[in-house]
């Protein structure tokens, strides 16, 4: 049987109320943009499918039309279970207004389920989530009012807690790969990742669904070598080629986003990298450079020679330029969820891409090793964070956002690390020459009594013996078993009008209070 078709014949084998499965990590990552574009359009010409259940585990879309984007329409979905939702308005405000079912899961736990219903397991048993909004007892995943059924449940083993995340099987998964052989063998070699695309097409074949597969070019039968078959063909039911898939939305094709180049030109690739980076260095300071200068202080204090480190967006991603710049990636073991290990991370709508990765494993092996501790240091962005230490960054301002990977990683690393700024809206700040001054306080408070909404639990923290850190510009703090202690000020900041008349709780403040070094405020170091 040919399984080769069009995109508009595959999009014909979703029926109304299947779930799928759907696999893309933002800007372009692995999304099968090419079939998501068929679904859309079949569903705007014929209203069918309709009230489908949606599953992803990271960010899909461009904040725009695409990704999630071909999706968000009245009747098309029912439900959606996602690890993240910016990249996509549309859908964010149709959780919004209730008119879908809006959930979410922690990424990893999204992959590893799919490989646990692949398996035919009861579900993934697991501590992550624990205290989380994830926890049934702090929300069960559900994200509005429209949600009324927690996806999984607190179980009892060995005189421990644990969560079960409940199974459920999937009709369909689409998925992304590179090329297919005329057996329908698929292959992921000029992918920039592998994400869950294994785990998603194991579980709608065991499930006795269909298995789409989108990829670039075919190729005869025989062209691969056995190991280079991540997909076999016994698990695939269609295969769409799009001559026009290109690496991200943006970027045709790089070898060195896929792994691809080794010896002198990958050397010279990365040579290229250091370069861009100290450029990057090299712009305007403010108080993202100076917070990632504070917090390069801890990957060197981890206990560890050589620590393994996750980087996470937004100012997180500045320590990560700031470590490259200084050309001092080789004291670190350097990891992304999405499987990477090594290269220079990108970062924006390329965030998850490295240019020149040293290895890529598929997601839900990377979160394997993260949930069983191999993770030493992780820095981490924060939406908001209370009294108990607990972190919100999954709903904010009563937009689902969702935890992408921020669950696994900041719930098992041994140290977390998370960057931010104090206050938000309207905050003027004034920096580089050594001090940090507020110019205008900010309209919104980020410390506050109780986060909204439990990414991070603080608590969980305390039990599981972590060592965590809050770092702003203006203010260092740290969780200890009696709240959040307050212990290091930057210079130039006033204790109470800059910092706790910004809170809405009220720290401990340290015994021995410290000022934080000039260097970190100094733009001309």
């Amino acid at each position: 049987m040919d399984k080769f078709m069009t995109a508009a014949q595959a999009a014909e084998l979703i029926c109304d109320g299947d779930t799928v499965g759907l696999m893309g990590g933002g800007g372009g990552l692995m999304e099968a943009t090419h079939m998501f574009e068929a679904v859309q359009a079949r569903f705007l010409a014929t209203q069918s499918p309709r009230q489908l259940t949606m599953l992803h585990a990271l960010g899909i879309g461009d904040k725009k039309t695409k990704g999630m984007n071909c999706f968000a329409h009245e009747g098309l979905v029912k439900r959606v279970i996602g690890g993240h939702w910016v990249w996509s308005p549309a859908m964010q405000q149709l959780a919004l207004d209730n008119k879908i079912e809006a959930y979410i899961l922690p990424g990893g736990v999204s992959s590893q389920l799919m490989r646990e219903i692949g398996a035919g397991r009861p579900g993934l048993i697991t501590h992550v989530g624990l205290g989380t909004v994830c926890d049934p007892r702090h929300g069960g995943g559900k994200m509005n009012d429209a949600a009324q059924e927690d996806l999984a449940e607190v179980i009892q083993m060995d005189g421990r807690e644990w969560l079960r995340y409940k199974p459920f099987p999937i009709h369909v998964a689409i998925v992304r790969a590179s090329a297919a052989d005329a057996e329908g063998n698929i292959s992921f070699e000029h992918e920039a990742a592998n994400l869950d695309a294994q785990s998603l097409a194991l579980a709608a074949r065991n499930s006795g669904g269909k298995v789409i597969v989108q990829v670039k070019e075919r190729v005869a039968t025989g062209s691969f070598k056995a190991r280079e078959v991540r997909i076999p063909a016994a698990w695939v039911d269609a295969i769409v080629v799009d001559p026009d898939q290109q690496t991200s939305y943006a970027i045709p094709f790089d070898p060195a986003f896929s792994g691809e180049l080794t010896g002198e030109p990958r050397r010279q690739s990365e040579a290229a990298d250091h370069a861009a980076e100290v450029a990057a260095a090299a712009e305007a300071f403010g108080e993202r450079q100076a917070v990632a200068r504070r917090a390069a202080v801890e990957l060197f204090n981890s206990g560890k020679a050589r620590p393994v480190i996750n980087y996470g967006v937004g100012v997180p991603d500045a320590v990560a330029k700031l470590i490259a710049a200084r050309n001092e990636q080789h004291r670190i073991y350097q990891t992304i969820e999405h499987g990477t290990y090594g290269g220079t991370l990108m970062d924006g709508p390329l965030f998850g891409y490295a240019r020149n990765a040293h290895a890529m494993l598929d997601a839900a092996t990377q979160f394997d090793f993260y949930g069983g501790g191999g993770l030493d240091i992780a820095f981490l962005g924060f939406g908001e964070f209370d009294e108990e230490g607990s972190v919100n960054v999954s709903r904010l301002g009563g937009i689902t956002v969702g935890p992408g990977g921020f669950i696994d990683i900041a719930q098992n690393a041994r140290k977390v690390v998370f960057c931010g700024t104090l206050a938000a809206k309207g905050v003027k700040l004034a920096t580089g020459d050594g001090q940090m001054r507020v110019l205008q306080q900010g309209g919104v408070k980020k410390l506050v009594k109780q986060v909204d909404q439990i990414t991070f639990s603080g608590p969980q923290g305390l039990v599981r013996k972590q060592e965590v850190l809050y770092l702003t510009e203006r203010a260092s703090f740290r969780l200890t078993p009696e709240g959040v202690e307050l212990f290091e000020l930057a210079p130039g900041i006033d204790l109470q009008r800059d910092v706790l008349d910004q809170m809405e709780f009220q720290p401990r403040i340290a015994a021995d209070l410290k000022v934080m070094a000039a260097e970190f405020f100094n733009a001309a170091l």
